[in-house]
């Protein structure tokens, strides 16, 4: 009998920059301590508590950039905007991530936020209501059917879970513990009411992360970030005992986003440390 699939550990990209070798040097850092997976956000630019635009390196390209320079871990989107491109094209930046990674691609598509209309509007871009952004996932989705490697949905059960149902996996970003549970099952359960099995649904959860190599020393670093309400925060054994409450409501990867993105540390440190404290989850 097949047991359940092993839960996985991702850690996104530090996209936010305009130096690519240093969202690719986490990139390798993540590999070579056994993470499982790197995501990228898809921006335009990100705004900075001070109100200055900071530069995004674009998703797509990134993503092939790393590829370039590892040979294991998975990548993934987190997520690419149905807003910002046409599904074609989206397909075909996506192909090609898919053709120079060796097959390593997870294409999760999402509807954007509240700083993705801002970015939208700046640059001229339409953003659409909320049902019709749906709809725009709903058509990338359909694009990106049978390419040959998943397609994820992001986004709160509410908006996007019927089409999560429909798709290979769902991620929600920034979600409680408890309403993460209660998501989790809205989806298996549309999923279910679809026809299909809701245990072949990857579901996922992303957060913000503040990892120390103790919890005191991770305690310190989130007060001097300004870390807020809902970050993971934490020494190892506290980082994986915050992932293993996640895997216990269904989630079969957990993608964790440090808040001090550029050091590589925080990669080589989930890998070495806190994967191993999860006891063979």
């Amino acid at each position: 009998m097949i047991g359940p699939a092993p839960l996985r550990v991702g850690i996104t990209l530090p996209s936010f920059c305009d130096d690519p070798q240093i969202p690719i040097a986490v990139a390798i850092a993540a590999e070579a301590a056994g993470v499982d997976g790197v995501f990228v956000y898809d921006h335009l630019f990100r705004v900075a508590a001070d109100g200055t635009e900071r530069p995004a390196l674009e998703c797509s390209t990134l993503l092939g950039a790393v590829a370039a320079e590892t040979s294991r871990v998975a990548l993934g989107t987190l997520v690419a905007r149905a807003t910002l491109r046409p599904p074609a094209t989206l397909g075909v930046a996506l192909d090609t991530v898919q053709r120079v990674s060796g097959g390593r691609l997870i294409a999760a598509v999402g509807a954007g936020d509240s700083e993705s209309r801002i970015e939208n509007e700046s640059y001229g871009l339409g953003f659409g209501s909320e049902a019709e952004r749906v709809v725009a996932v709903e058509a990338t989705v359909a694009e990106l059917a049978d390419r040959g490697y998943p397609v994820w949905v992001g986004g709160s059960a509410a908006h996007v879970g019927a089409v999560a149902a429909r798709t290979d996996g769902w991620n929600r970003w920034g979600a409680s513990l408890s309403r993460f549970g209660a998501e989790a099952a809205q989806v298996r359960g549309l999923a279910a009411g679809a026809g299909r099995d809701p245990d072949a649904l990857t579901l996922s959860w992303g957060g913000l992360v503040v990892l120390g190599g103790t919890d005191e020393q991770a305690d310190e670093k989130a007060e001097r970030l300004g870390a807020g309400a809902g970050v993971l925060v934490g020494g190892p054994q506290r980082v994986a005992e915050g992932i293993r409450a996640f895997a216990e409501l269904g989630a079969d990867w957990v993608i964790l986003g440090p808040i001090d993105s550029s050091d590589p540390e925080n990669a080589t440190r989930l890998g070495e440390l806190v994967i191993p404290a999860l006891g063979g989850s």
